[in-house]
């Protein structure tokens, strides 16, 4: 009797308990799981209908930047097809992504059509079908004048549903093409219009996907099974043409299954112990083990992150490639971090240490099967077998997605970025030869921006070819001083509206390209060590246009290259000399960026320049890395308040920012100048909140030296009420 009831006691009782105890919480775990996932589902598919209504409303946005426009009416009236696909057809699909444009006469009559390569086997025909009675309703209301939904940012009325074209889901917009100025008459009703057609199925639902990371994105015209979550696509007429159907988030279901195994452990250890008996007879041998495995491991591992060091990854690609059938498939991918010093300067090496750790960590997530290594201090590769190029492209995607998400790094926020070069090989494959399409395809990827992804193909040595021919032309151009040519913006006090200094921009006249922006060549200066020569002739330049006004300043921009030079304010100040100008009328603009070098020679430069009485101001204020605290460690006179903000104000009306700004300058005894100024409104708040002086396309775009000598006493008013337009080349325009 005593042994089964401590039987019963020891064991049976226990069990039970523990069987009880288990079920109750399994069943609460499967009915809180439930509850998660449904409501994710639902909050995945609100996401869904809202991207599709707000790719209604950015499309027809997309259309108004060329379809309001004086030039697009007269272009469309002479029948210019050349000039109708540059502007409103090809163009309209490289930039926005359409898949087919037309330019349609008052009666309807197509005078242009374009349509995208991979969208030719819909018929002109049935694109017609779909957008004619949009084409009818628009035309109704331009008869009637109707001008329902016109406003600040919808500059036009215009017709758009979801439609299906020749057996595809689309979005179809009209647009009339209309006068942005108002001095081209055009009778209602008589206008000719554009229409933009946008398919739903294809690469848009997986881009889709992959931004929102919706799991297997696509379009499906039927709702056929309880497996995926499927929003409908449903036209005007409330009729249903498709639906996006993707795999839904399950958090609930996760939790459940990574919370299954700790549940089974728990209830288990209610009966068991841990034995460590046989453990202690294998400690020495143990521990043997553990330190040749160790060394073996530093052998062939990089020290800090664990992944394969440039020796192993190396005899690992000869290897696998070696042995390579000729079906196989591998893939190598560059990956280079963007961003990587700011952060290292910001906040220190150690800090920089960790984030390596978590981008590292980050890669074995992302490429679970691909050999990882790390052959640089923020240099990665990656070796993917026997895959497809579709394997390639996703891989290198998920990759820049991945370091495109913030890193924690003791609770401060850092955000870097990375690119990518992909190539891929089949069969057996020369692994130099490899390794060197890779990189220059991650060359390609951070001359397009940084940040992405580029597949290695052979028309990037052709591309490489013109890159060095550019860097050559760029080159001649400087040492022979011709081809560069100096244009100036004025700067006017908001209070007074007199010009009050001029700001000095560089452009390149190419004898081929035509004008260049800085845009394009500046980077190449910078690269190929040019830059601190082209900085010269834009300060000469600069000095000798106002050597004959003795109250002008003038601001000139400065780049890292040129501040962490030694011999920099000596070259300044003897080009000063040599105009006879004062140093106070010359300005240097110089990036947040610049206040991070952590070698500090970029400080001793604006020191000793500054003591000789030069100004500096940071140009782009609150774009950079820095913070308003580190701008209380560099002495400057002035920060220009940057074009976005400038924007935002004008769009949200939200001042904060900028009061922010406004308010640490004046605490700091800094001068405030606004770029970008392009409204009267823009022109009237800024000068509200205490900004000293405003720059921008409203008051003046940036004239040659013969242009600027016409202006030269040109106020604010008088620029306000019209914009100076005698720039060759509007850099900012469509």
């Amino acid at each position: 009797m005593f042994s089964r009831s401590r039987l019963f006691l020891w064991g049976l009782l226990p069990f039970a308990i523990s069987v009880v105890f288990g079920a109750l919480v399994l069943l609460s775990l499967y009915w809180s799981a439930g509850r998660m996932d449904a409501a994710a589902a639902q909050r995945q598919q609100d996401l869904v209908t809202l991207i599709v209504s707000n790719m209604r409303t950015e499309i027809a946005h997309d259309q108004e930047s060329v379809t309001v426009w004086d030039d697009a009416v007269t272009r469309t009236a002479e029948r210019d097809v050349d000039w109708l696909d540059a502007n409103l057809g090809s163009w309209m699909h490289s930039y926005f992504q359409h898949d087919a444009a037309f330019v349609l006469a008052a009666d309807g009559t197509d005078i242009y059509h374009f349509v995208a390569a991979d969208d030719r086997s819909v018929t002109l025909e049935e694109f017609r079908t779909a957008y004619l009675p949009l084409v009818a309703q628009l035309q109704q209301r331009l008869f009637a004048d109707d001008t329902t939904g016109v406003t600040e940012r919808v500059l036009s009325i215009g017709e758009s549903d979801l439609a299906v074209v020749g057996g595809r889901p689309a979005i179809v917009s009209v647009k009339p093409i209309v006068s942005d100025s108002g001095d081209l008459e055009q009778r209602p009703g008589d206008e000719n219009l554009h229409v933009a057609v946008r398919f739903l199925d294809g690469s848009f639902p997986s881009s889709i996907g992959s931004q929102y990371q919706f799991e297997d994105m696509h379009f499906t015209p039927q709702a056929d099974d309880s497996e995926h979550a499927y929003v409908p696509l449903i036209s005007s007429k409330r009729e249903t043409i498709g639906y996006f159907c993707w795999t839904p988030f399950r958090p609930g279901a996760t939790v459940r299954n990574e919370t299954l195994p700790a549940l089974g452990a728990g209830v288990l250890c209610i009966f068991g112990a841990t034995s460590v008996l046989g453990l202690l007879l294998f400690r020495r041998s143990e521990r043997l083990s553990a330190s040749r495995a160790e060394l073996q491991h530093l052998a062939h591992h990089d020290v800090l992150t664990g992944l394969a060091n440039r020796a192993s990854f190396n005899k690992a690609l000869e290897r696998e490639l070696e042995a390579a059938l000729p079906a196989d498939v591998h893939g190598v991918l560059f990956i280079d971090l963007d961003r990587f010093k700011a952060v290292n300067d910001t906040f220190g090496h150690p800090a920089g240490d960790r984030l390596i750790k978590m981008v590292a960590e980050r890669l074995r997530e992302v490429l679970p099967h691909a050999i990882v290594g790390r052959i640089g201090g923020d240099e990665f590769t990656a070796l993917l077998r026997k895959i497809t190029e579709q394997d390639l492209v996703k891989a290198a995607e998920d990759v820049v997605h991945a370091m495109e998400q913030p890193f924690d790094l003791d609770g401060a926020l850092a955000t870097i970025g990375a690119s990518v070069g992909a190539a891929l090989a089949a069969g057996r494959a020369d692994p130099t030869e490899l390794t060197r399409q890779a990189d220059i395809a991650l060359y390609h990827a951070k001359a397009a921006g940084r940040n992405r992804y580029a597949l290695f193909g052979d028309h990037m040595n052709q591309l490489l070819r013109a890159r060095r021919e550019l860097e050559n032309d760029l080159r001649h151009a400087i040492e022979t001083k011709t081809q560069i040519e100096i244009h100036y913006q004025p700067v006017y006090s908001a209070t007074t509206g007199e010009m009050c200094s001029v700001e000095a921009l560089v452009r390149w006249r190419h004898p081929k390209k035509g004008l260049l922006g800085p845009d394009i060549f500046i980077p190449v200066a910078e690269e190929a060590g040019l830059i601190t020569a082209l900085g010269l002739i834009v300060l000469d330049d600069a000095c000798a246009t106002i050597s004959a006004w003795n109250d002008l300043p003038v601001s000139v921009n400065a780049s890292a290259a040129e501040l962490k030079l030694e011999s920099y304010p000596l070259r300044v100040l003897s080009t000063l000399a040599r105009h006879n100008i004062e140093p106070g009328r010359l300005e240097i603009e110089i990036t947040e960026s610049l206040l991070l070098d952590g070698s500090g020679q970029c400080e001793r430069t604006i020191a000793a320049l500054r003591k000789a009485g030069v100004r500096f101001a940071i140009d782009d204020f609150g774009t950079g890395y820095s913070s308003f605290g580190r701008v209380q460690d560099v002495s400057i006179d002035r920060i220009k308040i940057d074009k976005v903000f400038v924007d935002e104000l004008s769009r949200s009306g939200n001042n904060g920012i900028i009061v922010g700004m406004v308010s640490m300058a004046r605490a700091r005894g800094l001068e405030i100048t606004a770029e970008g100024v392009e409204t009267e409104e823009q022109r009237e708040m800024l000068g509200s909140l205490g900004c000293d002086h405003l720059q921008g396309y409203l008051l003046s775009k940036p004239l040659t030296r013969e242009q600027f000598a016409s202006v030269r006493t040109k106020t604010v008013s008088d620029a306000g009420s019209k914009a100076i337009s005698t720039s060759p080349v509007p850099f900012h325009g469509r």
